[in-house]
């Protein structure tokens, strides 16, 4: 079986061909994903072939074509598990977790998503962002968007301990400004701050804006 990515010309953008549904599956799937990890971060994306990653992860090539037709499309699938894996971790340890004071949630809700050595979110780097363009368009950046946008939402409805309930504007404009500012700090990898430093900075920052008194 010939591997997409050996053939010559520019690789179609391609997206996983299913999502594992079945615990032997995503067990399966996880694998390959820690595989690719590994490869990326020893060879990066030029030695990274699917061919590698299932020699990697101990299954045949064509198991691992079942759901990834080239290495854009296991990017694709990685990049989105990022995503969810974000999705359910303010779920759990924001929205859902009991008997925290408001300043605990917007602490756990801004690290989580700041993401900056967060042992239990997966490893992502520049080099995944800066390869965006090859497996996203905006309508999945945009599905991306909604989706945070609504956990900041509903992680700031579970602070009901907030001296002022913020609108819905205040609540999008926080989430942008840190999620936008991981973004680029990944891309621009300023050596003038740190990222602890950042990620305590955008904690005061969303700590302020919610402790204001109502405007009359």
């Amino acid at each position: 079986m010939t591997s997409p990515e050996s053939k010559t010309g520019v690789t179609p953008v391609s997206k996983p061909l299913k999502r594992p549904s079945q615990a032997r599956a995503k067990f399966t799937v996880q694998a390959i994903y820690d595989a690719f990890v590994r490869i990326w971060q020893s060879k990066g994306w030029d030695g990274l072939t699917t061919r590698a990653v299932a020699l990697e992860t101990g299954i045949s090539v064509g198991t691992l074509y079942d759901y990834f037709p080239n290495k854009q499309s296991l990017l694709s699938g990685y990049v989105r598990h990022c995503i969810d894996v974000l999705l359910e971790a303010i779920e759990r340890q924001v929205i859902l977790a009991p008997d925290l004071t408001w300043q605990q949630r917007v602490q756990r809700l801004v690290r989580l998503t700041c993401g900056m050595d967060v042992p239990e979110l997966p490893y992502f780097d520049s080099g995944m962002l800066a390869l965006e363009h090859q497996i996203a368009a905006p309508k999945h950046h945009r599905r991306v968007y909604e989706e945070l946008s609504a956990q900041w939402q509903r992680a700031f409805d579970a602070c009901t301990d907030l001296p002022r309930r913020p609108d819905t504007t205040t609540v999008k404009a926080l989430y942008l400004a840190v999620w936008g500012g991981r973004r680029y700090l990944l891309l621009a990898q300023p050596q003038d701050i740190e990222a602890q430093t950042w990620v305590a900075q955008m904690e005061g920052m969303c700590h302020a804006a919610l402790s204001q008194p109502a405007s009359c």
